[in-house]
């Protein structure tokens, strides 16, 4: 890379010699948002292709100067001027329906696709590219609510990604205590599930027998994970995360007999929409299947964000009516310090998450994004925890409670596949019995959202 980096400097000095450049405007210098304009103007009509990284390479460099606004700016430009050409379209669509064959099929697809997609292809050629468009996308995103004229710029983004992102392209790294110290700053950075306060707490993640950590990476990020997961190898499917992060008792690797996958953390924003986890997932039961056959259970320890505010939500439109007794009782806690008080509550919390987990519903999918994720990998809900997780985020979140997702490698194509045709959610007897409990005790007045 070193070696990359010179030639290129190495020509750059010289295109600047010749002119290949965007110059300054009468010796005052040019924003960063006109000289990206220029850059991107010349990259889409110079031919030469070392030429082109350079002039990538100018690109890329003015856009990171831009704020927000000009970032704003020069999205509605490649939204409005790098668009597809509407005479050309209509001229291959006039062509295609005279001879309807396939190479005037090919020339309308080419017609149709906007020509910043072009340019995007162009601006990755230069060495860390990639991860610049990543980044680029992370700031479109964040505009896209306020703005949503931008979403097709977003769809050519994410069109793009899916093909450079493919699984084939993606390697799947070990991490513990000897990674680099870049990586492991990433890791304490980029964790989304349970905060890593420190070194000291990472390590506590990392280095003893019984913790493993597994990353995707890809040859254009450099040292850059895409998403990682952290997994603790227990005796018995543990049901709550204090009893992982906090203590200090370990079992020898060859003694444990499950795997527990406790927090996965997609690292890229700019990545959002394209799937990893699945693939990781299934990779490291894989992997860790090789290295300790014994293990018998796959199991998640996973948070459900959605609960805590679906359980408001629908009650203040009237729905779960008796529920306002064990949701006071949540609310106020006392059941933290109170092995009593969560003894008694602890069949309605069940039967309120169960209720929640398999019959809320979002344009017909369940309702909790941990769920959606996990059951669409072909996953099982196997168990509901309460408490679960004690921490304030597992109280603001979900009061608490936590599911265990069981990977059975012989049955998740199955489970997948009836998730995603029927919507069929493969779970225990258990979790059902307490769905039904919920919808009997707490039925709300309002149909499934």
């Amino acid at each position: 890379m070193s070696f990359l980096q010179e030639l290129l400097s190495s020509l750059e000095a010289k295109a600047r010699q010749n002119g290949v450049f965007v110059s300054r405007q009468s010796g005052r210098e040019e924003s960063g948002l006109a000289r990206l304009e220029s850059a991107c103007d010349t990259l889409m009509h110079h031919g030469g292709e070392a030429s082109r990284i350079l002039i990538a390479r100018q690109a890329l460099s003015a856009y990171r100067t831009l704020d927000t606004e000009q970032q704003r700016a020069f999205f509605h430009l490649l939204a409005d001027q790098y668009a597809a050409d509407p005479a050309a379209i209509h001229a291959a669509y006039a062509r295609y329906r005279e001879t309807e064959d396939n190479t005037a099929l090919q020339a309308l697809g080419s017609a149709c696709e906007p020509r910043r997609q072009s340019l995007f292809r162009r601006l990755n050629q230069c060495p860390g590219g990639t991860y610049e468009l990543v980044q680029m996308r992370s700031d479109l995103l964040a505009m896209l609510k306020d703005h949503p004229e931008l979403a097709p710029l977003d769809a050519d983004f994410a069109h793009l990604f899916a093909s450079w992102f493919n699984r084939g392209f993606l390697m799947l790294e070990a991490i513990d205590w000897n990674t680099s110290a870049a990586v492991l700053e990433k890791v304490i950075r980029y964790e989304a599930v349970h905060a890593i306060h420190d070194w000291n707490d990472l390590r506590q993640r990392l280095d003893p027998g019984d913790r493993r950590c597994y990353a995707f990476f890809h040859p254009a990020t450099g040292d850059e994970p895409l998403i990682f997961v952290e997994v603790a190898l227990c005796r018995g499917i543990p049901d709550n995360i204090q009893s992982i992060l906090e203590s200090d008792e370990h079992v020898a690797p060859e003694d444990a007999d499950t795997a527990v996958f406790y927090s996965i953390s997609n690292c890229q924003a700019g990545l959002k929409g394209i799937s990893f986890g699945n693939f990781l997932i299934k990779q490291v039961v894989e992997e860790l299947q090789r290295e300790l056959p014994q293990l018998e259970n796959f199991v998640t320890l996973s948070p459900v964000p959605g609960l805590r505010k679906w359980l408001d939500q629908t009650r203040s439109e009237g729905g779960l009516p008796g529920s306002s007794d064990v949701l006071e009782r949540l609310e106020a806690e006392d059941w933290l310090d109170d092995k009593a008080s969560r003894s008694k509550m602890a069949s309605d919390v069940t039967a309120l998450a169960g209720h929640y987990l398999l019959d809320a519903r979002r344009r017909g999918a369940p309702a909790d994004p941990v769920a959606r994720f996990h059951l669409g990998n072909g996953a099982r809900l196997h168990r509901i925890n309460w408490p679960g997780d004690t921490s304030v985020k597992g109280r603001q979140q979900s009061h608490g409670v936590m599911v265990n997702y069981l990977y059975e490698p012989g049955r998740i194509e199955q489970n997948h596949e009836a998730f995603s045709r029927e919507g069929t959610i493969a779970c225990s007897s258990e979790v059902r019995r307490a769905a039904k409990q919920g919808q009997q005790r707490f039925t709300r007045s309002r149909d499934k959202a």
